[in-house]
């Protein structure tokens, strides 16, 4: 039943401005829940503006808006695509494509969906509605707490860290593999811990379910726990007519199990992914998913394949081809462009990474000159210490650069903890919020912190319990002001967004007492005050924020940039989904890319070269792989010339040499500051001084 119905049947101008294959995938169905699509889309083949347009025209051939489930990769990425949605409707509809985007309500990450279904059905399913979500950091924080509690923080040998014992349960829950496949996969050193492991997990549930708190983990567990009910399955499959979601190859196989339980059959089902860029697979994505799709339903999926590419010219195509063809299983495809050029892609020869740092330097600027801006202009690569000795140039020649990465906005204490006063006032069995708020009191410790949770943990009334609970002289007064917050917010009477300045506005005497650079930090508090206007109420913000939280934080921010220019530097991990002018690839070589982290299993090889292909396709019109021939042993740069010799990357074969420009650099021996008075000195013979030493 269709929110509004058309007056008249809309002329599909909309679709004029798409290629044939993108206007295949749009049309796939008319409008109606037809059978699966798996839509392969090249790099730079326009698929967030084909999905787009086949959301819009469900819409206009009359889908209900509010039965339309759209997962992107991020909060942001649903934001955009809903706004491009109402533009392309807007042109058919005029003022109905407003109130039709308005009520495409369902857009988001998967993560950030589930939690809206698991908190509307947790009476349903044996849940407080009130759950907190605990970010990576809080998971890790609990985690710890139970490995404690189980004496393994004491072990005679060296037993995993929260963070990998939390890397351990999350990888296992999201590939659906047993524990013993994972560690001897992933982590093969902590094979020994195997029966520790499964009490440390068994702990970390329990102790979950007693807080009544979820992890990420626990946001698609609980999913795929109600889709795979056969009641409850039903009705929640049967919510939405049409379920489209980007970027399928960056899927797991929980995700994966979730969608065929949304919808057995595959009626109303559209993924849109490309194989060739499956890199995630450290997130547990599972290649697997994309390649398998077609044949997981009867009758088999329909393929669409979009290969012309509007980003990069055709030499630059041709080379990430040759890289993506000699992958020993995908989706066949072919990119092209109508963008020709004479220029092919660089493959450059240096003699260390010194001298790839000045020759990156030099054609950065050189085309900066030439009228390029340092922003059109990226360096990618494999891990972030890659980029170290280009960084000291780019320092040295006064180049301003951005690094993708740093300190995140959730990372930050200020905002953690004004964070978890909201969640513990929410729930107050939140462990590891509770723990952490009672320690901003002066004179309140781990111990007292303790006691008081364990004693809330009972409570049939968490206020009265923390007005009555005998606190020491010396903290009662501090004590008393957050009684107040806490009753204040648990009883809502200030409003949302009211809520979080009152908060601030307690916690600024602590902020100023504990942090010297405060000022800054308080600049991020009125940050987080702004998110919160946005949101409607305090459960959703928190959701959201935990779940898509902003990059970066002003905490220990350096001197603003002067120049409103910069270049780019990023991780290809990072680089994915974006474009730049002209691109050049740090170390193209073995060891590098692929990484020698990486060459234990033919799956991590194929990924690697789904990394470098990755690289190659951000670039627009200019390209650039540069592989040194030596690098230092750790330390040795200082130190002495211990060094060892690379080989340029497996991934671009001798058969596929044509396709670039190859070249050395520097072309010509570089002159020293001392060469001129040298070649003046007068010739001295130690060879014979050498000899007379003997005589």
């Amino acid at each position: 039943m269709s929110l509004i119905e058309p007056e008249s049947p809309p002329s599909p101008t909309y679709l004029d401005r798409l290629n044939d294959a993108q206007r295949e995938a749009v049309l796939h169905g008319d409008g109606r829940a037809a059978d699966p699509l798996l839509v392969i889309a090249g790099a730079g083949s326009g698929k967030t503006n084909t999905l787009a347009h086949r959301v819009a025209h469900l819409i206009v051939k009359g889908a209900d808006p509010r039965r339309i489930l759209l997962m992107t990769f991020s909060r942001r990425a649903a934001q955009e695509m809903t706004r491009r949605v109402e533009r392309i409707t807007r042109e058919v509809m005029g003022e109905k494509a407003a109130v039709l985007a308005d009520g495409l309500t369902w857009a988001g990450t998967f993560h950030a969906i589930g939690a809206r279904l698991i908190r509307e059905y947790a009476p349903v399913i044996g849940l407080d509605e009130a759950f907190s979500i605990h970010d990576r950091a809080d998971s890790a924080d609990l985690m710890n707490l139970i490995r404690h509690e189980l004496g393994l923080s004491n072990t005679k040998k060296r037993f995993p860290a929260k963070s990998t014992c939390l890397a351990i349960y999350s990888r296992a829950v999201n590939a659906q593999a047993e524990l013993e496949a994972v560690l001897r996969a992933s982590f093969p050193w902590c094979a020994d811990w195997t029966a520790a492991l499964k009490a440390l997990f068994e702990g970390y549930v329990e102790a979950k379910q007693a807080q009544n708190v979820l992890d990420y983990d626990d946001l698609l567990l609980y999913w795929r726990g109600m889709v795979t009910d056969a009641g409850l399955g039903e009705v929640i499959g049967d919510r939405f007519d049409h379920v489209l979601v980007d970027e399928y190859q960056d899927t797991n196989r929980l995700q994966a199990a979730i969608l065929a339980g949304m919808k057995p059959d595959g009626r109303g089902l559209t993924v849109v992914g490309d194989d060739a860029q499956s890199i995630y697979s450290f997130r547990g994505a599972q290649v697997r998913n994309i390649l398998d799709f077609p044949q997981s339903f009867d009758p088999p999926a329909r393929m669409v394949t979009l290969e012309r590419n509007y980003r990069s010219t055709a030499p630059i195509l041709a080379a990430a081809n040759g890289v993506i063809a000699l992958s020993k299983e995908r989706h066949a495809k072919e990119l092209w462009t109508e963008r020709t050029s004479a220029d092919k892609p660089r493959l450059v020869t240096v003699r260390e990474e010194n001298d790839q740092a000045a020759y990156i330097c030099e054609e950065v600027l050189r085309e900066r000159e030439d009228g390029t801006a340092l922003k059109s202009q990226a360096v990618l690569f494999r891990a972030s210490h890659h980029s170290g000795p280009l960084e000291i140039e780019l320092t040295r020649r006064n180049i301003p650069f951005v690094k993708f990465g740093g300190l995140k906005f959730l990372d930050a204490a200020h905002v953690k903890d004004t964070l978890a006063i909201l969640r513990f006032a929410d729930n107050p069995r939140d462990r590891v919020s509770g723990f952490r708020v009672l320690q901003l009191i002066p004179g309140v410790g781990p111990s007292t912190a303790g006691a008081v949770m364990d004693a809330l943990a009972i409570a049939a009334d968490a206020g009265e319990e923390l007005a009555a609970f005998p606190i020491a002289a010396k903290s009662r007064e501090d004590w008393a002001d957050f009684v107040a917050l806490f009753d204040d917010l648990r009883r809502k009477s200030g409003g949302w967004p009211a809520e979080i300045e009152r908060v601030r506005r307690w916690y600024e005497p602590h902020l100023e007492r504990r942090h010297e650079d405060a000022d800054t930090r308080k600049a991020d508090l009125a940050q987080l005050e702004q998110i919160a206007a946005a949101a409607p109420d305090r459960a959703r913000f928190l959701t959201d924020l935990s779940l898509d939280p902003p990059d970066a934080t002003s905490d220990k921010a350096g001197p603003p940039l002067m120049d409103e220019d910069y270049l780019i530097l990023s991780t290809i991990h990072s680089a994915k989904g974006q474009e730049w002018k002209q691109v050049f690839v740090l170390n193209c070589v073995d060891g590098c890319i692929p990484s020698d982290l990486a060459t234990g299993a033919s799956e991590e090889i194929e990924e690697e070269r789904r990394l470098l292909y990755v690289a190659m396709t951000r670039a627009k019109d200019a390209l650039h792989l540069i592989t040194p021939q030596r690098f230092y042993t750790h330390g040795q740069r200082s130190r002495g010339d211990r060094h060892v010799y690379a080989s340029r990357t497996r991934f671009i074969d001798t058969s596929s040499l044509d396709l670039y420009e190859r070249a050395s650099w520097p072309t010509a021996p570089r002159d020293y500051p001392d060469q001129a008075r040298r070649e003046a000195l007068p010739q001295v013979d130690l060879k014979a001084k050498m000899k007379g030493m003997w005589r």
